[in-house]
C-alpha cells in the first residue's frame, strides 16, 4: 500500500511547457510544491513552480541533485532520454512507470502492444527500408501514412502516402530516422478519454471528448462526445484495458476513432492531455489535480461532469482574440505566459461553458 505524501512534500516535473504549468498549479492547491526540471530557459512552468533546475537531461549532477530535492517524479511529456530517467529512478519514485514511456516512446512498440491486448489498431508495419516500403504497400494499400516510430507530435514527423509512386519522397522525408506505416482508417470522429489509476489499482475516467484537429494539431475538443452511451462505455472501458495492463499510476489520454466496426485505438499518452484541459472547468477534480492525487498517492477524485464545455486551444494568432474571449462570461481563459507567438505554436486555450 502507497504511503500518500504528505502536504509540504515536493513534486519532481520533467518538462517545464504548460502541462507542466498545469501541473504545479494543481498541486499547489493541494499543498504541494513543485520542482521542474528542464533543458530550456524561462519555460511557462516556471512562472508558477516552487523550483526550477535549468540543465540538460544529460547533465548527470543536475540529475542526481533534482532528484534529491523532491518526494516523487513525473513528467509531462514522453520524450526523456532512458539515460536520465536510469538515474532518476534509482533515487526517487517515477510514475507513470518506465513501462508506460517505453511503449509510449514508440509508435511501433505502442501498435504492438495495443494489438497484443487484443484492441484494433489501423494496419501497420515495421518501415527499415526502401523495400520494406513497397512490401507493407502492397499489403496496406493506400492511402498510407509513414511516420517516424519516435518524437513525432502535432502533425510533424509524418508523410502521406496517397499513391505507391509517393513512397520514394515520403521515404525521404523521415530522414533516415526508423519509420513505421499506417493505413488510413475510415472513422465518423474521432475522441479521447482522459482516464487515471492510482497505485491500488483504482480507476477513475472522464467522459470520452469529441476532438477536431486542423493542420496535425488539436483544434476543438467538445463534451460530451456525440456518440452513443454505449459507445461511450466502450471507450472507457477500454481505457481501463490499459491502464490495468501497464499497472499505471497516474493519467493518460488514449485517442479513439469512431468507425463502423468500432473503436480503433490511435495512440495513447502517458500524461495529462490536451484533449482533457476541459476538465478545468467542466468537472470538480480536473485532470491535472487528479494526476497530482495518484502520484502523490492520494485517492483519486469524482471525475463526474457537471457541465458541458467546449475546449478551443489558442494557438499563434489567436491570442488576437484574448480581449473579445476576455468579455465572454461563457469562457474561462487559460493563457501559458508564453513570451513570443509563433504559427503553429499552442499559446492557452478557452473553455466555453455550454448552457444546456
Amino acid at each position: 500500500m502507497t504511503t500518500p505524501l504528505p502536504t509540504g512534500s515536493t513534486i519532481g516535473i520533467l518538462g517545464g511547457g504548460q502541462l507542466g504549468r498545469m501541473l504545479s498549479v494543481a498541486a499547489s492547491r493541494l499543498g504541494f510544491k513543485t520542482h521542474i526540471f528542464e533543458p530550456g530557459a524561462n519555460p511557462p512552468a516556471a512562472d508558477v513552480a516552487h523550483a526550477v533546475t535549468t540543465a540538460a537531461y544529460e547533465d548527470e549532477t543536475a540529475l542526481r541533485a533534482f532528484a534529491q530535492s523532491v518526494d516523487v517524479i513525473t513528467y509531462e511529456f514522453e520524450n526523456i532520454p532512458t539515460s536520465a530517467l536510469d538515474i532518476l529512478e534509482s533515487l526517487r519514485p517515477l510514475h507513470p512507470n518506465r513501462e508506460a514511456l517505453r511503449i509510449s516512446q514508440d509508435r511501433l512498440t505502442e501498435k504492438t502492444f495495443l494489438s497484443d491486448l487484443g484492441l484494433k489498431t489501423a494496419p501497420f508495419a515495421d518501415i527499415t527500408d526502401a523495400a520494406s516500403l513497397d512490401q507493407a504497400l502492397q499489403t496496406i494499400g493506400t492511402p498510407a501514412i509513414l511516420k517516424t516510430r519516435r518524437f513525432g507530435y502535432d502533425g510533424k514527423g509524418q508523410a502521406r502516402i496517397m499513391t505507391p509512386s509517393e513512397a520514394p519522397q515520403a521515404l525521404a522525408d523521415m530522414n533516415g530516422a526508423p519509420a513505421i506505416l499506417e493505413g488510413f482508417v475510415t472513422f465518423s470522429i474521432e475522441i479521447s478519454v482522459i482516464a487515471a489509476r492510482a497505485a491500488d489499482g483504482q480507476v477513475s475516467a472522464y467522459d470520452p471528448g469529441e476532438n477536431v484537429h486542423k493542420d496535425g494539431i488539436l483544434s476543438t475538443t467538445t463534451v460530451p462526445a456525440n456518440i452513443p452511451s454505449r459507445l461511450q462505455t466502450d471507450a472507457v472501458l477500454l481505457a481501463g484495458r490499459i491502464l490495468n495492463a501497464l499497472d499505471y499510476v497516474g493519467v493518460m489520454g488514449v485517442e479513439l476513432f469512431v468507425t463502423p466496426q468500432g473503436l480503433v485505438v490511435n495512440e495513447i499518452a502517458p500524461r495529462v492531455h490536451n484533449s482533457g484541459h476541459w476538465t478545468q472547468n467542466g468537472c470538480t477534480i480536473c485532470q491535472f489535480e487528479q494526476h497530482i492525487r495518484a502520484v502523490a498517492g492520494w485517492p483519486l477524485g469524482d471525475g463526474s461532469r457537471h457541465s458541458d464545455v467546449i475546449m478551443e486551444n489558442l494557438i499563434g494568432d489567436d491570442m488576437d482574440r484574448v480581449p473579445a474571449l476576455a468579455r465572454d462570461g461563457s469562457c474561462a481563459l487559460h493563457l501559458y505566459g508564453k513570451a513570443e507567438t509563433k504559427p503553429g505554436r499552442k499559446m492557452g486555450h478557452v473553455n466555453r461553458i455550454v448552457k444546456p
